[in-house]
């Protein structure tokens, strides 16, 4: 599992100078937190306060040629790094976090002061589920994870250059159903930081941009590999080939809107359709006569992405209009089995209630895009790297890499 890093115009300001608003600062965050690791599964490891110590390298945006930055009223941005005790040294252990982040400023005239901030990357735990050794932490089975924060920060004090803050946050940290079990550990946390500015810096909540409405059509296709499991009985990682088409319009060089059309070939219910699984005998040996067209998965999808330069954030929400196997794949996930007093082994499948409709129907994919040409010179052709979850819904599927292609057409500026 990997992941990837976390923007053309002259600015015209009311009540301060372009010259002021080009000195773009950068900023250092020393951050402490203290809170409490979740229970992830019954009988979970009981564990003690959480404390965790952060580090944070960021920029205020303040340049000319950032039309990002200027559509969402100047967010920072940067790159933190975590390390996370998680109150159980022995059986959940230790994290060390990698997070891009973007930090909007919230209510900004009716509670001066007052962030949101989200990050989104990759870790590393030095603690894991063991059948044997570590039974009941079924939190996390694999040593890199994928990574998230959502925090709330309110500035206390400022003085000096030095913000000091505190703040109240959501921690998680998972694999992206990369191996089974996989619960994830969830934390709350409260937090106290500084924010140290390179340079003194004056923002003025009044600044203004004259960047004019505009909008451009644009079309789209990728190519993507990912990984995934289908049950705890089988745990071995195999392949999901993917391609996908969408167009749509990209407004004000920020925001991109469209829809399109995904196409996913899954290994392991391929296998599992070949090798004659116990399920498929009982209950589908129809799928036997095709099993590539009964391992694969095509549907139609709505995408957004926020465009910050060479970085785009993306969630798409789509509608399955054929993943039949998913049924099989429903019952192994959402089953368990138990021995009787005589050691016979009992297993019990997965409902198919209503829940299994929603889930079998509904997709949905998150993660991070690189373009190889920064979006705010709104190139003609471009070319990206991406690293995304996608899920039935809100549960993980498979973890992707992937390569695409975007073309930008028919230009259009408002007359304002």
């Amino acid at each position: 599992m990997t992941t990837c890093s976390v923007l053309c115009y002259a600015l015209s300001l009311t009540g301060q100078s372009k010259d002021t608003l080009e000195k773009e600062s950068s900023f250092y965050v020393l951050e402490l937190m203290l809170g409490k690791t979740l229970e992830a599964n019954t009988d979970f490891p009981k564990t003690n306060l959480q404390k965790n110590i952060f580090f944070s390298l960021g920029n205020y945006n303040f340049k000319p040629n950032k039309e990002w930055a200027a559509r969402l009223n100047y967010p920072k941005t940067g790159i933190s790094i975590g390390y996370t005790d998680f109150g159980n040294s022995e059986k959940v252990g230790q994290a060390i976090s990698l997070l891009p982040f973007i930090e909007f400023s919230l209510l900004k005239k009716r509670i001066p002061n007052l962030n949101v901030h989200v990050g989104f990357g990759a870790s590393y735990t030095n603690t894991q589920y063991d059948e044997v050794n570590n039974p009941f932490n079924r939190a996390i089975t694999t040593d890199i994870n994928w990574s998230f924060r959502s925090f709330l920060y309110r500035d206390l004090v400022n003085k000096n250059n030095i913000a000091y803050r505190f703040g109240l946050g959501y921690l998680h940290h998972s694999n992206g159903h990369t191996r089974l079990p996989n619960q994830g550990l969830n934390s709350l946390v409260a937090s106290i930081s500084a924010k140290i500015d390179s340079k003194e810096i004056q923002i003025n909540d009044d600044v203004k941009h004259n960047f004019k409405s505009k909008s451009q059509n644009y079309f789209s296709w990728r190519l993507g590999i990912g990984q995934n499991v289908l049950s705890e009985e089988f745990n071995t990682k195999k392949e999901v080939y993917s391609i996908a088409m969408n167009a749509g319009k990209i407004i004000n060089n920020t925001f991109k809107f469209g829809g399109g059309f995904y196409y996913r070939f899954y290994e392991h219910y391929y296998d599992y359709i070949n090798n004659n699984g116990t399920l498929l005998e009982e209950q589908l040996p129809h799928f036997k006569d095709n099993p590539f067209g009964y391992a694969t998965n095509f549907g139609l999808f709505a995408t957004s992405e926020l465009l910050l330069g060479h970085v785009g954030f993306e969630f798409d929400l789509g509608l399955n209009i054929h993943k039949p196997f998913y049924k099989i794949d429903w019952q192994l996930n959402q089953g368990y089995s138990y021995q009787t007093g005589n050691g016979e082994t009992i297993v019990v499948l997965g409902e198919l209630d209503w829940y299994y409709e929603i889930k079998r129907t509904i997709s949905s994919r998150m993660g991070l895009k690189y373009y190889l040409w920064s979006t705010n010179k709104s190139p003609k052709h471009n070319i990206f790297i991406g690293a995304h979850i996608n899920a039935n819904l809100g549960q993980a599927d498979f973890t992707e890499m992937s390569i695409g292609y975007t073309y930008r057409y028919n230009f259009k500026k408002s007359s304002e």
